[in-house]
């Protein structure tokens, strides 16, 4: 039985990438041992098609391929949800059924980017869960800097009043942390339900969205293991610890953070970790050159020597990095 999400939801939830031959069709051995390696990092749940997934690229039929084999694959052991922000109403109705029935968990989505006021906002989620049906459980992606609407924590407080069925936010506004704090003091003063807020941009403020009260990441790295490490040190009490070993880490986060490039940089680090034979992005895309690629060496040099020299080299568990290109 599927598992859906609800306002529990708690810990990390990566998003996967999408894994292509040189040839650009995709790379459905790669998919397969990305699942394998999310499984081994004990993550609650992993997100689909998600912007990282490059789901604009992908045809219909190729994504319902790839919800179809990674839910098989997972086979119940973590929840999926499924990236559905690229698609208009009818296709997302349509597409909805198709990954619920597959076995999905919910369903990921954004404002559209033409939305020009909050109250367009607000119809628009109306008109979307109307089309889809309020059973099908919603994240909704808070993500300004790629769709060019901004909400307000307002805004979206009144959404999760009028719609039940939005379990999670994912909070990916930057440099707006203080929208935290004011969805979590709405909840204090009895003035709605609490709500799952997960943060996204590649956890760049982890530890201090953590702090304001977020629940966790839904975000893609190329080292999903230390935000897994960092979320079970901080809500076990070792805030301080958490911190430490995400700085060691900060200087790659913050290289593969960036729309783009960003995920060109991490798809070479999990073709360096043995996870994908080809870090090919399906075009249009960014390749690295010569110059990035040392570049992404030297940083995984630092970062293993400093993992070796803090003692913290065990937190990377599965896959060992091919440090030169």
């Amino acid at each position: 039985m599927t598992q859906l999400i609800d306002s529990s939801a708690r810990g990390v939830y990566p998003i996967s990438i999408t894994p292509f031959h040189q040839s650009g069709e995709i790379d459905h051995g790669g998919m397969d041992r990305l699942i394998d390696f999310y499984l081994s990092c004990g993550v609650p749940g992993l997100t689909l098609l998600g912007v990282l997934g490059e789901a604009s690229k992908l045809s219909h039929d190729e994504s319902l391929m790839i919800i179809k084999s990674a839910i098989g694959r997972i086979n119940g052991a973590m929840q999926v949800i499924v990236g559905t922000s690229h698609l208009g109403f009818d296709n997302l109705r349509a597409y909805t059924d198709a990954a619920m029935s597959a076995g999905a968990s919910g369903v990921m989505v954004a404002p559209a980017s033409n939305l020009k006021t909050e109250e367009h906002v607000l119809a628009y989620f109306e008109a979307l869960i109307g089309k889809i049906g309020t059973d099908v459980p919603l994240a909704f992606q808070d993500f300004p800097q790629n769709t060019g609407v901004f909400v307000s924590a307002e805004t979206i407080h009144h959404l999760l009043k009028r719609h039940p069925s939005i379990k999670i936010v994912k909070h990916e506004e930057g440099a707006a942390m203080r929208k935290i704090g004011k969805l979590r003091s709405q909840e204090a003063a009895g003035e709605r339900a609490r709500v799952s807020i997960l943060v996204g941009n590649s956890g760049i403020h982890l530890p201090q969205e953590l702090h304001r009260g977020v629940d966790g990441a839904n975000t893609g790295v190329a080292f999903p293991e230390m935000l897994v490490e960092v979320c079970n040190r901080f809500f076990a009490g070792e805030p301080e610890s958490a911190e430490d070993l995400y700085d060691i880490f900060l200087p790659i986060v913050r290289h593969e953070q960036p729309l783009g490039f960003g995920l060109a940089v991490r798809k070479e680090i999990f073709r360096r970790r043995g996870l994908i034979e080809c870090a090919r992005l399906r075009s249009p895309g960014p390749a690295l050159d010569a110059d990035d690629h040392a570049e992404l060496s030297r940083l995984l040099n630092r970062l293993t020597r400093r993992l070796r020299a803090t003692g913290e080299d065990g937190v990377i568990r599965t896959y060992a990095v091919e440090l030169a290109a």
